[in-house]
């Protein structure tokens, strides 16, 4: 009787049970598919969100052992300049001045490329990036900084505020140029392209020795045979 009855249908609706069944086969599969794909799609955006946190987490962390070791160099700079301009009077501002912040720099510079920013790039790159922030920044604070003493300026309160400046903009330049390592590796591309071009610059003077060289020797042999049928 059901098969009667499943036939009745089928000559009715014009479709068999088979294709019924198929039908619900395929739609089963599209939500399958579905679900996975939106299972698929939020399983990435917990990774993209997680890889985010990270990031947040370990920049945080780099700008706090910055300003731990920028303190402590800070500390430094003021411990000298002090003991040279105000404990002793051995020395008047500006030399006190820039004798403090080249003991900072040291100190600041090799531990933030050891911990902060743990730099695998280039060192001597990476010192001399380093060396042309000071040189800028050196002579302009040591100058500016002796005009706004010799007005009548507290000259701690001067190297305090050179100080401050130092740490803003040290860090910005420690982070996006010193210890980035593409651009210390576009650099020594620069270098390797310019050495590569040397080489090849010297490639052809050797082609051109080589091709003169046998050149001799088949002058030579020439010489040589129309002497012996002589």
């Amino acid at each position: 009787m059901e098969q009667d009855d499943f036939t009745g249908l089928e000559e009715k609706s014009g479709t068999s049970y088979e294709s019924l069944e198929v039908e619900n086969l395929d739609e089963n599969k599209i939500n399958e598919e579905s679900i996975v794909s939106q299972n698929e799609n939020k399983s990435e955006f917990n990774q993209n969100e997680k890889k985010k946190l990270k990031i947040n987490k370990a920049e945080i962390l780099q700008f706090l052992k910055f300003l731990a070791f920028s303190l402590s160099a800070g500390v430094i700079q003021l411990l000298s300049f002090e003991l040279l301009y105000n404990w002793t009077s051995a020395l008047p501002w500006w030399p006190s001045y820039l004798i403090g912040i080249i003991l900072s720099v040291l100190w600041n510079f090799t531990f933030n490329r050891k911990f902060t920013f743990k730099s695998a790039s280039n060192v001597p790159i990476s010192m001399t990036l380093a060396l042309c922030f000071y040189v800028i920044f050196i002579p302009v604070s040591v100058f500016g900084g002796d005009a706004l003493e010799t007005s009548g300026w507290n000259g701690t309160l001067v190297t305090i505020l050179m100080m401050v400046i130092n740490f803003i903009l040290e860090f910005f330049w420690d982070k996006f140029i010193v210890f980035n390592d593409k651009i210390v590796a576009s650099i020594l591309k620069v270098f390797k392209f310019k050495k590569i071009t040397s080489v090849d610059q010297q490639k052809p003077t050797e082609n051109k020795e080589q091709d003169n060289q046998a050149n001799e020797i088949d002058e030579k042999g020439e010489i040589v045979e129309g002497v012996e049928e002589k």
